[in-house]
């Protein structure tokens, strides 16, 4: 008797699509004390705990940037108090990177305006750079000081300056930001549903996610990291084109 055997079908496994820029706007941090009975400023401290071991589950899983929006032009209109702390709370991290810059070879970025940053802030930024430029294990950015349209109107500026005509790849040359990947996934936090002047080139096309969990809760917690992830693998990027379109500033 001859007996028949269904041939099996290959199974094409299809790897997870992983954004190559991920950015997070961090917000939340005094609501999440307020919710504790903690002051504010405790909310702060809880914000900028465990930034390397986000960094380091990012990285690992494929993503090349990271950035975090930190401070913008519009938080100076805060009190005296929180600002001060603010800006001591940003030194002693910025000088903890610089430790983790060179254990993980990673690539740190200080984007902004330094000009109002305190002078000893400053020059650690220029420092954590400096020592950090060469490295190749990915980019971690952090904006402090920074505003989206105010990038875009220096950017402005200095090509007036250079007088010569800009295109799309051009102008960003001139951006402060020019270096870096197009965002490809932003997350917000605290339900929070704006972008409020962050990298607004760079947005461009991004996949814009928000949650209802305030930033110290996602700064800890692996499964919210997962799950931005599988969100992102769900979308459709189509870029204005169609099914299989893809962005054409994105570096092949």
């Amino acid at each position: 008797m001859l007996k028949l055997f269904k041939k099996k079908e290959k199974q094409i496994i299809e790897e997870p699509k992983i954004p190559q820029h991920v950015a997070f706007i961090c917000d939340g941090n005094r609501r999440w004390a307020e919710a504790r009975g903690l002051p504010p400023l405790a909310g702060h401290k809880a914000g900028i705990a465990n930034f390397e071991n986000l960094v380091d589950w990012f990285f690992a899983k494929g993503v090349t940037t990271v950035t975090f929006f930190l401070f913008s032009t519009e938080n100076w209109n805060r009190s005296d108090e929180e600002v001060n702390f603010l800006m001591d709370l940003f030194y002693t991290e910025l000088d903890k990177n610089m430790k983790h810059a060179l254990e993980k070879n990673l690539r740190y970025r200080v984007i902004g305006s330094r000009d109002r940053l305190p002078k000893k802030l400053a020059k650690k930024c220029d420092e954590l750079e400096e020592t950090s430029a060469e490295n190749t294990g990915g980019t971690v950015v952090f904006a402090l000081n920074y505003g989206g349209q105010d990038e875009i109107v220096a950017a402005v500026n200095d090509a007036i300056a250079a007088g010569q005509p800009v295109d799309k790849a051009t102008f960003e040359t001139f951006l402060d930001t020019g270096d870096l990947l197009p965002i490809d996934l932003m997350v917000r936090t605290s339900n929070e549903f704006r972008i409020s002047n962050f990298l607004l080139w760079k947005l461009a096309y991004a996949e814009l996610l928000f949650l209802p969990e305030h930033w110290p809760d996602l700064v800890r917690s692996e499964k919210l990291w997962q799950h931005a992830l599988d969100e992102y693998a769900k979308r459709n990027r189509r870029f204005g084109g169609g099914k299989k379109a893809n962005y054409s500033g994105r570096k092949k």
